[in-house]
């Protein structure tokens, strides 16, 4: 079974928001790219939000979220799995990202907004406890999957979810910037 291991996180300092993931699939990893897969809704979602073309190159999509203030990345640094699926990670073999240390660098981060149930699960196990011990709490949010693998909801219904929740993340932390 082979170890995988994700990429390093896509955040400018003044972050507002992290979009965070599980683990990159097989076509990410293959691409160096977050989201690489051409049936994951995520760059179309995110390009229609930022009104960038879904098509754009990756750094373009790259360097149009961090001027929007969204962070992207992992709750896992490595495991292993055979596949893409979240399911065929093996639990013991689970590795997390520093987010202690994402926080303290982006102290704007405000809204965690998380792409799946698995991505939730993990980031409420692996990232929330360390960083309330430092005193961050932030607003954790579950969103419908992107990936082609969830298709309990369209793209139209996961569009209208997710741009939601960019719009009152985005929101929500310019009122309390604005006010402290």
């Amino acid at each position: 079974m082979a170890t995988v291991h994700s990429f390093p996180p896509i955040a400018a300092r003044q972050a507002r928001v992290l979009v965070v993931g599980s683990m990159p699939g097989e076509r990410s990893l293959a691409a160096g790219e977050y989201y690489a897969h051409p049936a994951n809704a995520f760059w179309p979602i995110v390009a229609r939000f930022l009104d960038l073309d879904p098509a754009a190159a990756y750094a373009a999509r790259v360097r149009a979220l961090r001027a929007a203030g969204i962070a992207l990345w992992d709750v896992l640094r490595a495991c292993e799995r055979v596949g893409s699926l979240d399911a065929a990670i093996v639990r013991r073999s689970m590795v997390a990202n520093d987010f202690t240390a994402l926080f303290g660098r982006c102290r704007d981060l405000g809204t965690v907004l998380c792409n799946g149930a698995a991505a939730h699960g993990l980031f409420l196990r692996f990232a929330v406890p360390p960083l309330a011990a430092v005193g961050r709490r932030p607003h954790v949010e579950r969103l419908p999957s992107t990936s082609p693998a969830h298709a309990g909801l369209d793209r139209a219904a996961k569009q209208r979810r997710w741009q939601a929740a960019l719009a009152a993340a985005l929101q929500r932390r310019s009122i309390t910037s604005s006010a402290g």
